[in-house]
Formats: C-alpha cells, sequence, structure tokens
C-alpha cells in the first residue's frame, strides 16, 4: 500500500515552492522583456502553460520516486519473509500465514509434513485448522491467541494439541506475530509457527507420573492423594454434603511376601488395587499410601450408610481367591472410615481418625471395618500419656516382675514358672501388660524393658537354683519386636548367662506362632543361637495361630503352651477335649512337652493328667505374685 497522505504533502510543498519562484522571477523577467501591453499579455499566457507543464513535470517525478521506492522496501519485505521461512523450515518448524481479512491461511510444505498431510491436503480457510487442534484444547488455544490479537498480551505463545492425518496426536508449540496493521490499526496479517513438542510433554507427563502415582498399581501415591483429599474437603464444603476417608490395611498381607516372594506380593496389589477400583464410583478416589496400605475417598454421599455399602462390598470382593500364577492366596482387609465434617476439619486429623479406626478393625479381628468415634479419640489420647509416662517407667524403676508356677501335673511339684512384667505406675497404680505391652511394641521400647525383665528373670533363677531346685527353670515371654532388633541383644543374653555361670536350661523363651510364621534369616539365627547356648523355646497361645508341624520340627521346639481358650470349657467327652489329645499325642511324637495354661479347677488338672499333659499352669495353682510370695508357694 502506498502512503497516500506522503505524496499529496510532497506535492503540495513543492507545488507551491515552485509556483511562488516561478511567479516571482517571471513577472520581473517579463517587466524587463516587453515594451507593450499586448506582448504583456501573450507572455503572461506563456508563463501559465510554463507553470502548468512544471508542476505536471515535478508531479510525475515525485509520483515515479514515491512508487520506485515502495516497490524497493515492498521487494526488500518480501525477500526478508521469505528467508526467515526458509530459516524456519530448516530448523524443521511449520510455518502458518494468516490473512485477518480474509481468514485465509497458507500452511507451509512443512506444516503439512508435521501432520502427515499432503501438501494443500488441508484447506486455507481458518476453519479448516481449528478442526485439527483437540477439543479439550480448542477453547484455550482460540482464546490466548484473541487475548494476544487484542492487545492484552505482547507474544503470542500456545501448547496444544493437533490431530494428524493417521489418527494419532501430537503436542505443538505454537508461536507468531503480528507483521502488518490496517490504516486505523486493526490487525491485518499474522504469521507465525507450529513446533513439535511430542516428546518434552511426554517427558514431563512421565516426570509428573513418578511423581505423583505408585508404580505397581499405577493408583495416586500419598502426594496425589493427598492434593485430592484437599480439593474432597473443599467440594464437601461447598455442596454441603459429607466426605467419607477410608484407611484400608490388607491382613497379613507380609505372610504372602515371604511366602511366595515379594514379585507375587507385587501381582497381588495389582489385582487388589484393580478389585477397589470396582467398588468405587470414577469421581471417587483409591490410592496406595505403600505397603499393603490403601486409602479411598468417597464424596457427594447423601447419606453416610453409602460408605457402609461401599467398605461391604470392599470386603466381600478381597474375599474371592485370588489366582497368582500357579498359586491361590486367600487375604481380607481391615478397614477404618471417618467423616468430613463430622470427626474432623482438616486432613492431618482425618488421616489419624481413619488409622485409629484401622487398628479397631484389626483388634476386633480382621477382615472388618470400623468407624471413628470421639471414644477412639479419647482411646487414643490415653494412650499417647501413656506412651509418654512408659519412656520414664525404666529409668525410674517402676517395672517388677510377678511369677506364676508352672506345676508338674504327675508330681504336682514346682520347678518351673514364667515371670510376667507389671507396671507400678506412680498415679494409676499397677497396670497389666495387657494395657502397655502393645504401645512398647509400636515405639519400639519394647527392647529396652524386655532386657530389663530377661536379666531381672536371670537374676532371680540364679537364686531359686540355689534355694529351692537346682533345675529351676524361670519362662520369659519375648515379643516379634524383639527379634527384629537390629542390635542383636539376644546375643548378649547368652553373654550374660554364661558370665553367671547358668546353662543355657535355666531360662525358656516363650514366643508368638506369629513369628515362627513370619522368621526370617535373622529370626532363624537368634533362635539357633539360644538352642546352641542351651536355652529351650516355647511356643505361647499353641492353637489359635497358624503354625503348622513343619515349624515344630524346624526350629527344634522344646514346650507347646495350649491356650486357655481351649481348657476353659474342658469336660470329658467334649470337642475342647479332643483337640487338646490330639496337642498332647502329636507334641510328644515330636519329642515336645505341653503346658496346659488356663488350668482353674481340679476338673481341668485331672482330665489333662490323664490325656498325658506335662505341665499345667493356672488360678488353680496360683495366680501371678511377686518373688517373695512365691518362694512361700516353694
Amino acid at each position: 500500500m502506498f502512503n497516500v497522505n506522503l505524496i499529496t504533502l510532497r506535492i503540495v510543498f513543492i507545488y507551491l515552492l515552485f509556483g511562488t519562484l516561478w511567479i516571482f522571477f517571471s513577472d520581473r523577467l517579463l517587466t524587463r522583456l516587453v515594451s507593450n501591453h499586448e506582448e504583456y499579455i501573450q507572455l503572461e499566457m506563456y508563463k501559465g502553460w510554463g507553470f502548468v507543464f512544471l508542476t505536471a513535470f515535478l508531479l510525475y517525478y515525485l509520483v515515479r520516486k514515491t512508487i520506485n521506492q515502495q516497490l524497493s522496501i515492498e521487494n526488500s519485505l518480501i525477500e526478508s519473509e521469505e528467508r526467515w521461512k526458509y530459516a524456519l523450515e530448516g530448523a524443521g518448524d511449520g510455518v502458518w500465514d494468516w490473512n485477518l481479512q480474509t481468514n485465509e491461511v497458507f500452511r507451509s510444505l512443512r506444516w503439512n509434513e508435521l501432520y502427515g498431510f499432503a501438501d494443500r491436503e488441508v484447506g486455507t480457510s481458518l476453519e479448516e485448522g481449528r478442526k485439527l487442534i483437540h477439543a479439550e484444547d480448542l477453547p484455550r488455544a482460540m482464546e490466548e491467541i484473541q487475548t494476544y490479537l487484542s492487545g492484552k498480551t505482547t507474544t503470542y505463545v500456545s501448547e496444544y494439541r493437533m490431530l494428524c492425518k493417521d489418527g494419532s496426536w501430537k503436542w505443538i508449540l505454537s508461536r507468531g506475530m503480528l507483521v502488518s496493521r490496517t490504516a486505523d490499526g486493526r490487525p491485518l496479517r499474522m504469521i507465525g509457527t507450529h513446533t513439535d513438542i511430542s516428546e518434552r510433554k511426554q517427558s514431563e507427563a512421565e516426570a509428573f507420573r513418578l511423581a505423583h502415582y505408585d508404580h505397581i498399581t499405577k493408583l495416586p501415591n500419598r502426594v496425589l492423594f493427598i492434593d485430592r483429599l484437599e480439593q474432597a474437603i473443599k467440594q464437601s464444603h461447598r455442596t454441603g454434603l459429607p466426605m467419607t476417608l477410608m484407611f484400608l490395611d490388607l491382613d497379613r498381607f507380609k505372610e504372602v511376601n515371604d511366602t511366595l516372594g515379594h514379585d507375587i506380593g507385587d501381582f497381588l496389589l495389582k489385582e487388589v488395587a484393580k478389585r477397589l477400583l470396582s467398588c468405587v464410583r470414577e469421581t471417587d478416589t483409591v490410592a496406595r499410601l505403600g505397603g499393603d496400605e490403601f486409602t479411598i475417598t468417597l464424596t457427594e454421599l447423601n447419606d453416610l450408610g453409602g460408605a457402609e455399602l461401599v467398605a461391604q462390598e470392599i470386603l466381600r470382593k478381597l474375599a474371592h481367591p485370588f489366582q497368582l500364577g500357579d498359586d491361590i492366596v486367600y487375604i481380607s482387609a481391615s478397614i477404618g472410615i471417618t467423616f468430613y465434617p463430622e470427626d474432623a476439619s482438616n486432613v492431618d486429623i482425618l488421616f489419624k481418625n481413619a488409622d485409629q479406626a484401622m487398628y479397631a478393625a484389626k483388634d476386633q479381628g480382621r477382615n472388618c471395618f470400623h468407624y471413628f468415634t470421639p471414644a477412639m479419640q479419647e482411646a487414643a489420647q490415653t494412650r499417647m500419656r501413656m506412651a509418654n509416662d512408659l519412656r520414664i517407667a525404666l529409668v525410674a524403676d517402676q517395672f517388677c516382675l510377678y511369677y506364676q508356677p508352672i506345676v508338674e501335673l504327675a508330681t504336682g511339684s514346682i520347678h518351673k514358672s514364667e515371670a510376667l512384667i507389671r507396671w507400678q505406675h506412680p498415679v494409676h497404680g499397677l497396670i497389666s501388660p495387657a494395657d502397655f505391652i502393645p504401645i512398647a511394641e509400636d515405639t519400639g521400647m519394647i527392647i529396652d524393658i524386655g532386657d530389663w525383665v530377661f536379666r531381672e528373670a536371670v537374676g532371680q533363677v540364679a537364686q531359686w537354683r540355689v534355694t529351692h531346685h537346682a533345675a529351676f527353670q524361670i519362662s520369659v515371654n519375648t515379643s516379634p519386636v524383639q527379634y527384629s532388633n537390629r542390635g542383636n541383644i539376644h546375643g548378649k543374653w547368652v553373654d550374660h548367662l554364661q558370665t553367671l555361670g547358668l546353662p543355657g536350661q535355666s531360662i525358656a523363651l516363650e514366643i508368638t506362632e506369629g513369628l515362627l510364621l513370619e522368621a526370617g534369616t535373622a529370626v532363624i539365627n537368634q533362635l539357633l543361637e539360644f538352642r546352641d547356648a542351651g536355652m529351650q523355646v516355647a511356643i505361647d497361645d499353641f492353637g489359635t495361630g497358624y503354625s503348622s508341624l513343619a515349624y515344630l520340627r524346624k526350629f527344634d521346639i522344646d514346650y507347646v503352651k495350649i491356650d486357655q481358650s481351649f481348657i476353659a470349657n474342658l469336660k470329658h467327652g467334649s470337642s475342647d477335649m479332643v483337640l487338646c489329645e490330639a496337642i498332647i499325642i502329636m507334641a510328644h511324637k515330636l519329642g515336645l512337652k505341653v503346658i496346659a495354661e488356663g488350668v482353674e479347677t481340679e476338673e481341668q488338672r485331672s482330665l489333662l493328667a490323664t490325656a498325658g499333659c506335662d505341665y499345667g499352669q493356672g488360678y488353680l495353682f496360683s495366680r501371678p505374685v511377686p518373688a517373695a510370695e512365691f518362694e512361700q508357694l516353694l
């Protein structure tokens, strides 16, 4: 386009300048050259034609010069644009050129190649290009370019997905700039590029997945779940509908890992994730926090009973057997349930509530769900206070040992006893181990407490082997937590016995059936160390766990203690009597001795003695008593 205003100003300026000079000098010249009026009139006419000729010549000259200059500028711009486009094509970018007045778009050969189209296969209309933008990205892409054209931003940069000819999608980076406007300033022409950024987007997506999703189950991990939980809380606050948080822990998942291997364990976690997802809606979130812990958020439930239906469905589906390769596995789950805003108002408290409710479900026997209640919160606070008091109990010498006799049923003699710890709290009085031992195990304080119990029992057995019976033996309860201790405190126990000159048989260590089931290399090595030192091992509460005959032979067990639940209703001909007789016969066949716990009546003692049971322990003989009272029994 020519700059008409500039040409007009030039012409008017030159015309006025030369016209003024012509009139001034021609009048002076005519005055000197003519002598009469007729000649003056004739020359005046020639002067007028000369002025017209001069004006036309100047006008032609100026217009021609302006046109040449404008053509030179346009040719330079065209040449510059072609070079720019050629450079971009060489860099692998596709070039587009948009005429905003006609809405026609020129797309370069490289642009078409990016998406697999032949040259000019995509039409020149703007609408043809819009059809290729992903539906989810189109509104944002159009908004960004309009924002630039309206002058609200100084640069145009946008990222969106484009449809390729083969049906696939490519992420592209679109950049552009205005190169011309109309005389009144409206955008006229815009050029830009498309750059393929699919690989970068894929890398970003992979990095996000690794940071926010569990690599085994592909479920959201803790980081993403916390974010979604916070969003769910905001949504619940906005809608007024309650939000449910479930905390789910698989029961005895460690047994699968230890017996079948971690690969099978990972496969099981994947299958569990699929079943959990099938129990909830797409708007709900299932996440894996780690290990065998899962969380679930249920949003916009019209009533809290909906959470119970989901929990029941989860338990039902997990109860079905899992086919893992050649193995069939049965598992269950313990589920804790809490609600927002009824139970808590923030993420941290909701998590604590759900966790406490889950452990309550485990305490109820597992394979069930439990709601968080204020009573649970109070119990948790009591537990925390007790844990704090427990930390100073050992230093403050608040523990003591009680002893319960283990009576030889055939003779009635007592040369064995079980050491039972008691906590003499300065405020709450005597506290049962059933109340504080679980806390000690959870906090790890059981390591130091167990060591104290062992050393106290060793000191006492050394005394009673001198004053009462040379083969006297004290049984000491041990926790599975103690066997996972890296400090190998049990090696020091053997050294302590040897230092006092006591044989290993002076102490019997009571273990749980679960410890044998979960026995790893560390547990096996410690049990073998006890055997080599002559220390004996008894299985406590036998018959209530998952022990097998293979474990009894593998670990060289010395005693089995029949759980008191089998003794409580012991009568001649009862099913409990049959079970006790079977355990006694089996143990004797394997070379083990049998101790019956919870003997409270003479009838029970008589039936057990008749069945061949070796020892009895219970209130019939004595309650647990301090060492001084125990000596009177002896």
